[in-house]
């Protein structure tokens, strides 16, 4: 199998048990790798009744073929399973070097279930697994971990994933955490990592990934490198990194802020990713074979802190603008609060933000929080409330298990500003209307990166040959679902691949590195299929997992207009989106089923 180490581990925390499988042919061609692979997998393992905490939920690490190869920008890993934020299917990506590492050390995934007695660690080294004991690493922070491992391996170009407090604890929105301070952070699987009592996997291997056509891919991988040079997008993530965005979200609107009821703010601009390169920035950094290098090293010495990594413009607008906090400084140590404990920085900042707004309305007081003044713009709060979270202390319990049960917990669910439970990220769809239709069939809940229309319709790296063209951002109608969809099955390729969103060399180059890698010889059309072949399955195993119809739907929030910035007086249309998305996956507009033409391509025996 060109393209694959072509064999899965399976590891059994409950009785220690370590086998190896090998990769079904059927599977990968069906569904390639990434989450697509990990959620086919996971079909035949979990229903409604599989708790997301308990031994029976499988945690799945997945690669894909391009990882590890001459492709630039395909250094990424998957890692899924049911999850604990939100009960549907939970899946995250990290970048760094673990994705090819865990291919190099033999593998295309790993499939883990059961509980182990006591804190354990998986290491890996040359196709070689075995367990051991976490006593001594049990209590120490994401970044002393990935140190902790190295050393006992004896390896230290070794890469680990590992938890923080916040997974120890089983924090609801607690990240995965990799290469200091890079994080697999959404849906809370760092929970269920917590629940298995695994603490870490170090990987470590020298094999090489076969290629059908190493030559062609080379040249494929030499072009598309020679071509950022005139990709726009790319040379603008290189120089400020993705925070570089924060002016332009702030023109459109995009960037929500006061807990997503407000259209500006001129404290906002203070969080610009050009002021941080200019006060805060030490470096940048890259991921394995990466040459647009979009991470950055940045610093806080008011708080003690020489080197921090991001923070990335989801953690600006989570920890800056949902919060009102203004302070640059003060953002960046937020994050790195969020990095050594091991807490995703967008449902943390989005639930710290709820309670701020909660307080401000008296649903909160203090006798409900221990004292503690939750307000709007306070800093030291945000910072102490990060804590509180990821060691579940006092209040901190209560916000650990996300913004939907705080919110119902008090009376409040409609506050909420989530979708099937997960945290709305920062880009609001009353400034890009596609993003509605994203969010609500998101496959984990509201996700900008399950279809990042925001970049289609300012002409970031959008697929036209595959009818994704640059639009309206305010348009709502049915059309504009259709491209939605299309959108979103392109990216659930590329997380199948896996491959950086930041690296859009177009469809006909993509194509020529997917082929010469395997040798399957498709053609460009073939990829939306197989997109749309991912989302399906994925939406099936919602479906399993009791997602319906009437959960498709925005916060209340986000259904009234703003009466000032980029989005004024501006709500998208979202049931024209869902029409058109609808028709464009074959699923029945009034059951949520997918069609017997859908349901025939997953390829799935049910």
């Amino acid at each position: 199998m060109n393209g694959y180490m072509g064999q899965v581990l399976y590891v059994n925390l409950s009785s220690g048990e370590t086998r190896v499988e090998p990769l079904p042919e059927e599977q990968a061609r069906a569904f390639v790798g990434g989450s697509g692979l990990a959620a086919r997998i996971a079909w035949d393992m979990i229903d409604r009744h599989t708790d997301p905490l308990g031994p029976d939920n499988p945690l799945i690490l997945m690669t894909g073929p391009l990882v590890g190869t001459a492709m630039p920008s395909a250094g990424r890993y998957s890692i899924c399973a049911r999850s604990p934020l939100t009960g549907i299917w939970g899946e995250a990506n990290s970048g760094g070097f673990v994705g090819p590492q865990l291919r190099f050390a033999g593998y295309d995934g790993i499939v883990i279930t059961g509980q182990a007695s006591e804190p354990t660690w998986l290491s890996i080294v040359e196709g070689q697994a075995e367990l051991r004991d976490a006593a001594a690493l049990w209590g120490l922070d994401a970044y002393e971990t990935q140190a902790r491992v190295r050393q006992e391996l004896g390896e230290p170009k070794a890469r680990v994933v590992c938890i923080g407090a916040a997974g120890e604890n089983r924090v609801k929105m607690a990240a995965v955490m990799n290469d200091h301070g890079r994080a697999a952070g959404r849906t809370g699987l760092g929970a269920v990592m917590g629940a298995k009592n695994l603490k870490a996997i170090g990987l470590r291997g020298t094999a090489q990934v076969p290629v059908a056509h190493p030559d062609a891919l080379r040249d494929t991988a030499r072009e598309i490198t020679h071509n950022l040079d005139e990709d726009i997008p790319a040379i603008a993530i290189q120089l400020a990194g993705t925070a570089g965005y924060v002016d332009m979200a702030l023109m459109y609107g995009d960037m929500p802020i006061r807990y997503y009821q407000q259209g500006e703010w001129s404290a906002a601009s203070n969080l610009s990713g050009v002021l941080m390169v200019d006060q805060f920035q030490n470096r940048n950094t890259a991921c394995y074979r990466c040459p647009i290098a979009c991470g950055r090293e940045t610093r806080a010495p008011s708080y003690g802190v020489d080197a921090v990594d991001g923070p990335e413009y989801e953690t600006l607008g989570a920890l800056g603008t949902l919060p009102m906090i203004g302070d640059l400084e003060a953002v960046i140590y937020a994050g790195h609060l969020c990095n050594v404990l091991g807490l995703d920085t967008i449902s943390a900042g989005a639930t710290i933000a709820l309670a701020c707004e909660m307080f401000e309305q008296g649903i909160l007081t203090p006798a409900n929080t221990g004292g503690v003044e939750i307000r709007y713009g306070d800093a030291a709060m945000v910072h102490r409330l990060i804590g509180m979270m990821a060691r579940r202390e006092g209040f901190g319990d209560l916000l650990a298990e996300g913004s939907a049960s705080l919110a119902e917990r008090f009376g409040v669910p409609e506050l909420a500003v989530t979708v099937n439970r997960l945290e709305v990220p920062v880009h609001d769809p009353r400034a890009f209307a596609g993003m509605a239709a994203i969010y609500a069939l998101s496959p984990r809940g509201a996700c900008h990166m399950q279809g990042d229309m925001y970049g289609v319709d300012t002409g970031q790296g959008a697929p036209w040959e595959l009818g994704v063209p640059p639009g309206d951002r305010f348009e709502t109608s049915e059309e504009k679902g259709r491209v939605a969809a299309r959108q979103q099955a392109w990216r659930n390729l590329y997380n199948a691949l896996i491959l950086c969103q930041f690296q859009n060399p177009g469809v006909e180059p993509l194509l020529a590195a997917f082929n010469s890698v395997t040798g399957w010889e498709l053609q460009a059309d073939d990829l939306m299929t197989i997109g749309k072949r991912i989302v399906t399955l994925k939406r099936q195993l919602n479906l399993r997992l009791g997602l319906c119809r009437a959960d498709e739907r925005l916060p209340d929030l986000l259904t009234r207009p703003l009466t000032e910035g980029g989005t004024e007086g501006n709500v998208p249309d979202l049931d024209a989106l869902l029409r058109g998305a609808y028709a464009e996956y074959g699923w029945d507009m009034e059951t949520g089923q997918p069609g017997q033409e859908a349901a025939a391509a997953l390829q799935l025996e049910t």
